[in-house]
């Protein structure tokens, strides 16, 4: 079983990666190449601007999502530093549990509004193509945000009290996968 998470871990981070770096290189490159044309030939791909904003979105997303993997989000960690090493371990797997939920219902949420936006047959304006298609990334995303935070939960579980704190949150993950 452990073998299969740690090719479900590569997986979920390989593709968190690429989409993120591809869609801001992607999407940066599109911006260039069509403000070139537009100032230095008086030409343009109508549909590039769509475009670029849905390739940052994408790129958001899954550099959001592979955040939690690597323990980059703000964490404000003054208080529970003060706590006993045994409440603050506890804290924090609340406070992961609340976050994998949350993560969740958007994950719900956005196959619904999928749903809808097919039912409805919304187009993009510009790409001609159909609205849910650039939306994937909404549940995609936020299922491997939130697979990320679960494993946080077990990874925190298995984490001794006294280790949970050193200075921040991202340490100690650091420091438990480090010694595995």
């Amino acid at each position: 079983m452990g073998k299969f998470f740690e090719i479900l871990d590569v997986g979920i981070a390989s593709v968190n990666k690429t989409v993120a770096v591809l869609g801001i290189a992607a999407g940066t490159l599109l911006a260039f190449v069509n403000v070139v044309m537009r100032y230095c030939f008086n030409t343009g791909w109508s549909w590039a601007g769509e475009l670029t904003n849905y390739l940052f979105i994408w790129s958001a997303f899954f550099a959001a999502a592979y955040g939690f993997r690597k323990g980059i989000h703000i964490s404000v960690t003054i208080l529970i530093e003060r706590f006993p090493p045994i409440v603050a371990k506890a804290y924090l797997i609340f406070a992961n549990i609340l976050t994998t939920v949350f993560l969740m219902f958007i994950v719900v949420y956005s196959v619904q509004y999928l749903q809808v936006m097919i039912e409805l047959d919304f187009m993009s304006v510009d790409l001609g193509v159909p609205q849910w298609i650039p939306m994937l990334v909404l549940p995609i995303a936020f299922l491997g945000a939130s697979y990320r935070a679960g494993e946080k939960i077990f990874q925190i579980a298995m984490t001794p009290s006294d280790k949970v704190i050193v200075n921040n949150e991202a340490e100690m993950i650091h420091d438990s996968v480090k010694k595995s």
